[in-house]
């Protein structure tokens, strides 16, 4: 039976993708697929809860979200579609704003949306508005390489902001938290592309599924006091017993270089990267991940089972 877990980005997920994928002979279980002519093509859902939340909307989430998944691949994102299933009922001033809002996001990262589709189902069957947005972009010279001991790992600023948001919107508690829903297109191709080995935006799962996707053959150490977390995002989870590493961002890159300053300070010339740092580095340990806490210990960071908070995106 389906749960909320399957959604979550983590081991549940996996495992239900990988047995329905062995349907399909072509499916390339990457961010976006790498086609021929050198084409990205990439497609995502969008189902989050509430619609409306501190830093963005689901409008912006769909646009970013799909620009993200080509950029983390090389690619330069070019097209969008967007196909809406809108609840019967739904008001046509907040279907206004979410498009205005996606319109807008597309405009600043340079991507047009060029196709769609629109449907409507009865009262109750799709919690105000679903929307999925599929993207096409032309690769470039990048190409992932084989991580190594002694490579660094790298992310371009504060962890957890998308996830404590939506938390904090869906419960209106009063916290001033706002998403990191960002186009990263415009970071990423700033960076260094060719000392770059990895990159992954550490959405669902956070940066605990990232990271344990990225270990096969080696294993991977983080360092906690290197790992930037806001006051405010440390504060709330805290309070409610929540981990940084497991929650979902939305304008985060994980990067795994041989040279980490480098990437930093490149990262750190664009506004998406002000706080971007090598927060730990590829180990022999391998097929396993570990966080070395404040106090010098050792922990393992496992691959999460399901998500702390379900639709975030």
């Amino acid at each position: 039976m389906i749960s909320l877990g399957h959604g979550s980005g983590g081991k549940l997920t996996w495992d239900l993708i990988n047995k329905i994928s062995k349907k399909f002979e072509s499916v390339q279980l990457t961010d976006s697929a790498l086609l021929a002519n050198k084409i990205a093509f990439t497609t995502d859902s969008f189902v989050v809860h509430p619609l409306f939340f501190s830093g963005g909307d689901i409008g912006k989430l769909s646009v970013c979200g799909t620009i993200n998944d080509l950029s983390v691949m090389g690619a330069k994102p070019l097209y969008l579609s967007c196909g809406l299933i809108i609840e019967e009922g739904f008001e046509e001033e907040k279907l206004q704003s979410i498009i205005d809002s996606m319109a807008k996001t597309a405009k600043e990262a340079g991507v047009k949306v060029v196709t769609g589709d629109t449907k409507v189902v009865e009262k109750g069957k799709a919690d105000g508005i679903f929307i999925n947005t599929s993207g096409i972009g032309s690769l470039t010279s990048y190409e992932p390489k084989k991580i190594e001991v002694g490579d660094e790992v790298i992310i371009n600023g504060e962890i957890g902001q998308h996830a404590i948001a939506i938390m904090t919107s869906r419960f209106d508690l009063d916290f001033e938290i706002e998403s990191d829903c960002a186009p990263l297109n415009g970071l990423i191709s700033s960076l260094p592309l060719n000392e770059v080995k990895f990159m992954r935006d550490p959405t669902r799962g956070g940066i605990a599924a990232t990271l344990n996707e990225a270990v096969e053959d080696v294993g991977i150490e983080i360092y906690e006091e290197k790992i930037p977390v806001s006051e405010e995002v440390r504060a709330v989870c805290e309070l409610l017993g929540f981990d940084p590493l497991y929650l979902a961002n939305e304008g985060k890159v994980v990067v795994i270089a041989r040279d980490g300053e480098e990437i930093v300070r490149a990262m750190r010339k664009h506004p998406l990267g002000k706080k971007a740092e090598i927060i730990g580095k590829v180990t022999e340990d391998k097929g396993r991940v570990f966080l070395r806490s404040l106090s010098g210990g050792r922990r393992i960071v496992d691959m999460p089972i399901a998500d702390q908070l379900p639709r975030i995106c």
